[in-house]
């Protein structure tokens, strides 16, 4: 039967060829669109991540109170052990050191006199370690607007707005002025090798970013770190293994006695980001539900129709002598074949498209200019997100939808009377 039932679908494509199609789409639809659902939320909590806190974030206890004076006075010391052994404890992330500076940056002129000067927020990352991927996950490749990447530790990247306010160009030397980890008064010079624009609102409108062995030369810290940044190596946030894995670091490893012991915070605990990931979260239940749903009246209602079509099919089968129950197996397992098939169809093109995506990107650099002048954080690029589930959402309008509009319309055969039958089958 299940033979049988087949080639009538492949030799009538007026029943299956249409209704394969729609459902392919409508699946492809599905599927794509919860994947690029996931991909902007993501995008927008990786920003944060990337610029501030990690999917995980390991600092001092001292320092997590007091982070945004950004402390180095309180910063992790012996960080090159702590990472190998954060490594080796959680190889679900990769780890890397931080140094987090601010203070003033003066530009000479051509006697040494200060001819410009600037509060400036100073980044020091991991430009040299071999594998690291700070490069990658800032863009730096796409946001260099002059210049190259640091290549030596007094090598120095600024952004585009701190290079125009101040007047300096490529290849000058500026000099930062602060204080060292110890609080004593620190000068250090700066080659600037490059300029950056993360277009970012105002986040990077004084940004200065170095090697981290540069920050540490600067500051008087060596194989110190203000934080040790912890992310998905998909880069991929998930909150809910992300707090899991704190709240096991914090149980084994730090003392609530003392100050300096390591103290890990998942990226919800950071800044009132808490609520933004909640957000986040129930926007990608309530929109893809809404969108789940309405895939599923569609569906719904063209299974519907189409056995409401098949009346008059049906109605010959009854009277040559089809049993009601046979006929309205066999229009359900055509649904569900046809269902299955569409499905699988859709699922793969959407998958495809998912993941072009999640490589490439949607370039909305032009629309976010508008934004340039704004203090929100936002990505330039948004990417989708290929997940476990998108393997299996598309069988629910799919499948789930088509059966069900089938099987409603297929009520009605039980209720055919013979009398009306042929009465029907004389017209």
């Amino acid at each position: 039967m299940i033979t049988f039932l087949t080639k009538g679908l492949i030799r009538d494509r007026t029943r299956s060829f249409f209704p394969v199609i729609v459902i392919s789409l409508t699946v492809a639809i599905v599927v794509f669109g919860s994947g690029f659902m996931r991909g902007v939320m993501n995008s927008m909590l990786l920003d944060t991540a990337v610029i501030l806190s990690g999917h995980e974030k390991v600092v001092t206890r001292a320092y997590s109170e007091e982070s945004q004076l950004m402390p180095n006075d309180l910063a992790l010391l012996g960080s090159n052990e702590l990472i190998k052994r954060l490594e080796i404890e959680y190889p679900e992330f990769f780890w890397t050191p931080r140094i987090l500076f601010a203070g003033l940056l003066d530009v000479p002129d051509q006697n040494g006199e200060t001819k410009a000067q600037s509060p400036v927020i100073a980044t020091g990352i991991d430009f040299f370690s071999n594998g690291s991927r700070q490069v990658e996950i800032w863009e730096l490749d796409r946001n260099i607007v002059e210049g190259v990447l640091p290549k030596l530790e007094n090598e120095a990247m600024i952004s585009s707005k701190l290079a125009n306010q101040l007047g300096v160009s490529v290849g000058e030397k500026v000099t930062f002025i602060g204080s060292t980890m110890d609080n004593a008064f620190s000068t250090y010079n700066f080659d600037i090798v490059g300029t950056f624009n993360l277009r970012k609102g105002q986040t990077d409108k004084q940004m200065m970013l170095v090697d981290i062995s540069g920050a540490r030369n600067a500051l008087d810290m060596d194989n110190a770190a203000s934080t040790i940044l912890g992310f998905y190596h998909d880069l991929y946030y998930d909150d809910k293994k992300a707090v899991d894995f704190r709240s096991k670091f914090n149980t084994l490893n730090s003392d609530s006695s003392d100050i300096f012991s390591p103290f890990m915070l998942a990226l919800r605990d950071d800044n009132q980001m808490s609520t933004i990931v909640d957000f986040s979260n129930a926007m990608l239940i309530i929109m893809g539900g809404i969108f789940l749903l309405i895939v599923m009246v569609v569906l719904w209602n063209m299974g519907l129709m189409n056995g409401l079509r098949r009346y008059g099919e049906v109605g010959l089968r009854l009277a040559i002598g089809e049993p009601k129950g046979h006929v309205y197996r066999s229009l359900v397992f055509e649904a569900f074949l046809i269902g299955f098939i569409g499905t699988i169809i859709g699922t793969v093109i959407g998958l495809g498209l998912t993941y072009y995506v999640q490589e490439n990107g949607i370039d909305y650099t032009k629309g976010m200019e508008a934004l340039t002048n704004s203090s929100i954080i936002m990505p330039n690029i948004f990417y989708a997100q290929v997940t476990t589930d998108l393997f299996y959402i598309g069988f629910f309008p799919g499948v789930f939808a088509t059966v069900l509009g089938t099987m409603l319309a297929g009520i009605a055969i039980y209720k055919r009377e013979m009398a009306q039958l042929f009465k029907d089958l004389e017209s």
